[in-house]
């Protein structure tokens, strides 16, 4: 197996422009990015019907050395299923947000999940990443008491909603990587097996893997890879922190990040409380040979040293797998 590229994900730089940020990602060390479809990073509407654009991010990739594997469209993927409400106009552009009335966003935001998978075929990847959105989230507690048949209806929505979206994947030869990730359709391991069962397990649809969600949750990350072994289409790397204290709970307390009190927050690789040997052994017992894809997220570390310290963290941890036994060599001539 190749040494697996480490890119970066884009989402958190959007700030700065793909011009200063890929210089500024090469010289963190990185070998690619992940671009997000949001910022100037990659625009789908453009991708799509402006001569020359996809070039013009090509050719800014190719000047510095690096390369892209995925693209991420986590906003726009988010508002097909969920309930809408006046947060999402800050996160969609203004043509999927429209009149901000709710089936029309949704509807929007669906096309534009269509022509995500085309413009990715544009450019040349053969991997989205992104979110799905949730119509029972909000019903996770089950009080008021929510009934097994009000919770089949939500992927009864979700399957309604995205299979069409999942059939324009199909036809341009793109796989859609779900981010497994609370306020999503499935969160967690249990949730993920009912997310593929609703869309019949086809093969468009699979995940974009990333432990720190599933860490501060108590699951075990290498589980998950084990369970869904064929269908690991991306990897983020991303660290996160379990901070329990007594006082703390699980739930954050409606804390912000980055607040010492809550009881879980993202760190910089390394920092928290993630085995990612255990993870790369996974990766390696599946074949997974594609990117690790370093999404850097830590409110308490400056985000380049963070990420150029992520970057050479993956690449000193990353290790193929045997070829050989160990003990081949104790046998006889």
């Amino acid at each position: 197996m190749p040494r697996r590229p480490v890119t970066l994900f884009t989402g958190q730089w959007a700030d700065l422009p793909l011009e200063e940020l890929a210089p500024l990602a090469k010289e963190m060390g990185y070998d690619g990015l992940e671009l997000a479809c949001w910022g100037d990073h990659f625009d789908v509407r453009r991708a799509l019907s402006e001569d020359g654009y996809v070039e013009s991010r090509r050719e800014i990739l190719e000047r510095n050395g690096l390369e892209c594997h995925a693209i991420g469209n986590h906003l726009v993927g988010q508002a097909v299923c969920d309930p809408i409400d006046a947060r999402h106009e800050a996160t969609l552009p203004a043509h999927v947000w429209g009149d901000g009335e709710a089936e029309g966003v949704q509807r929007r935001a669906a096309e534009e999940m269509k022509d995500t998978a085309r413009a990715a075929r544009r450019l040349g990847v053969g991997v989205v990443t992104g979110f799905t959105g949730s119509s029972v989230w909000h019903k996770l507690y089950f009080f008021p008491p929510t009934s097994q048949e009000e919770v089949e209806a939500g992927y009864e929505d979700f399957a309604r909603r995205w299979n069409p979206i999942l059939d324009v994947f199909d036809e341009e030869g793109v796989r859609f990587a779900f981010e497994v990730h609370p306020t999503e359709i499935a969160y967690d391991l249990y949730s993920a097996e009912r997310a593929l069962e609703a869309v019949g397990r086809r093969e468009a649809f699979g995940f974009n893997f990333d432990p720190s969600h599933l860490y501060w949750q108590f699951v075990d990350p290498v589980r998950f890879i084990d369970r869904f072994a064929d269908r690991i289409y991306h990897v983020h790397m991303k660290d996160a922190v379990r901070t329990l204290d007594g006082q703390s709970g699980i739930l954050s307390s409606h804390l912000p990040f980055g607040d010492h009190r809550r009881g879980w927050d993202f760190r910089s690789l390394g920092h928290g409380g993630v085995d990612f040997e255990e993870i790369i052994r996974a990766l390696n017992r599946i074949g997974y040979g594609g990117p690790l894809s370093v999404e850097w997220e830590d409110s308490g570390m400056d985000r380049v040293h963070g990420a150029r310290e992520s970057a050479a963290f993956v690449r000193r941890l990353d290790f193929e797998p045997s070829g050989v036994a160990f003990d081949a060599a104790f046998g006889e001539e």
